[in-house]
């Protein structure tokens, strides 16, 4: 009781100087308050800034995987019949990871001609809802995997109805409301479609007419193609129940030297190192469930994006890191300062409570539960400031708040904590080299 007694006398006075480390603590905490709480959400919304970018796995059949593969080509240019049954597409969303796969959608490119232009049509979902086995249903398609086409006009909702690449639009010379004629070019006829992936329609397949409900300007080769239902595409194709790859895009973890060694072959890791990689979510694990799921294909990373992803989490994250790093260090070499002035400034008091026979312990204990007293206040308004200041980051860079995770609070607890005894290092040398009569005697 009376050790209290002592620090509340001591915080009454001084009070310029413990307003001074309340006010270096609030900065410094703010600052690292808000970079913690956005780094340790920054994961989930670099995953949907980057999402509108397309899949992350590309789903194929075994033989077109190991044409592309054999030739090292692009397995966009492999033109293997080979095929993925559009009833197995649900199994995707059974595998463990299922609810990190965000989106999904199939396609199948046909060699036709558009008004007797000659054009790929690439047959996919555009908004579809599929049931799973697990009585639950899910909407996939492109609307949401393509969310950065520039679409005059409307999504497609029947059969009959198509979008149009911005480039071949132009080229016959049509827009949103025409209607165009579109015929699959029989097969042994698609000689001049040679570059493409598509897939020759079977012999007898007669023409029809669709609307076109939009024009899409995607900055790539989708400008040049006419996309249709995946019904329409299989029917044109005589290819019914048949998928050409899939485009998958889920929510991963970065790849560390477990995932990448997994990735070149998972038979290599030992039965602990298998289980935790199986149990993380790396794009490499949920490729390869994916293909545990489905009957003959191969999943394939698509690293440009995947990649990409862990770079910039990891840079993103080194930075706040760095600054919060910075902040509290600049907190704490102010901490040093004013409570060493303190401390000097009480010397006679300190000599008096030494000479009377109190220990060292005893001062650095009254000195430390001063100071931390004092930076909890400070820190608590500087906790709530710099949550504060976490969602105007969000706002402002990722157009969203941050979710705060709970671990923030403590965790920022024993940094200010950490920050006030560093900070009351050189004090606690000066006082215990304080000897009490040359303080009591003025020198």
């Amino acid at each position: 009781m009376f050790f209290w007694r002592m620090i509340v006398q001591a915080l009454r006075r001084q009070v310029g100087k413990r307003l001074m480390i309340a006010v270096t603590i609030l900065l410094g905490s703010s600052l690292t308050t808000s970079m913690l709480a956005v780094m340790l959400d920054v994961g989930d919304k670099v995953q949907e800034e980057l999402g509108s970018y397309g899949a992350n796995i590309q789903v194929l059949p075994q033989s077109t995987a190991i044409v592309s593969d054999m030739y090292e080509v692009d397995s966009a240019s492999s033109s293997s019949a080979g095929s993925i049954r559009e009833d197995e597409l649900a199994d995707i969303k059974t595998i463990f990871w299922a609810y990190n796969i965000e989106d999904f959608a199939p396609f199948l490119e046909v060699a036709a001609t558009v008004d007797g232009q000659e054009a790929t049509i690439a047959g996919t979902w555009f908004s579809h809802d599929l049931d799973l086995a697990t009585g639950q249903s899910v909407t996939t398609g492109i609307e949401n995997m393509r969310d950065w086409w520039d679409v005059a006009g409307d999504w497609p909702q029947s059969d009959d109805q198509a979008l149009i690449g911005a480039r071949l639009a132009q080229t016959l010379g049509v827009q949103a409301g025409d209607r165009v004629s579109v015929a699959a070019v029989p097969s042994g006829q698609e000689g001049s479609q040679s570059g493409s992936s598509s897939t020759p329609a079977a012999s007898g397949a007669s023409p029809r007419t669709v609307t076109i409900t939009g024009v899409i300007q995607s900055g790539d080769e989708e400008d040049s193609k006419l996309f249709t239902t995946l019904a329409t595409a299989q029917a044109m194709a005589g290819r019914p129940g048949e998928v050409g790859s899939i485009e998958v895009r889920a929510i991963t973890t970065p790849d560390n030297d477990l995932a990448r060694r997994a990735a070149r072959d998972p038979s290599t890791l030992s039965i602990d190192e298998w289980e935790t990689w199986y149990c993380t979510a790396y794009v490499s694990s949920i490729a390869y469930q994916i293909e545990e799921a489905m009957t003959n294909v191969v999943a394939k990373p698509v690293h440009q994006i995947a990649d990409t992803e862990g770079e910039i989490l990891e840079k993103t994250q080194l930075i706040m890191t760095v600054v919060a790093v910075f902040a509290m260090v600049a907190a704490s070499l102010g901490i040093a300062n004013l409570v060493t002035a303190s401390v000097m400034e009480r010397s006679k008091e300190i000599g008096l409570m030494k000479a009377l026979g109190a220990r060292n312990r005893s001062i650095v204990a009254t000195i430390l539960t001063e100071t931390f007293v004092v930076a909890l206040a400070g820190g608590a308004a500087g906790f709530g400031l710099g949550i504060g200041l976490a969602q105007l980051v969000g706002h402002l860079v990722f157009g969203s708040g941050i979710a705060v995770r709970p671990i923030v609070a403590p965790l920022m607890a024993l940094v200010i904590l950490v920050t006030a005894l560093v900070g009351c290092l050189p004090s606690i040398r000066y006082l215990l080299r304080l000897q009490p009569a040359q303080v009591l005697h003025g020198r």
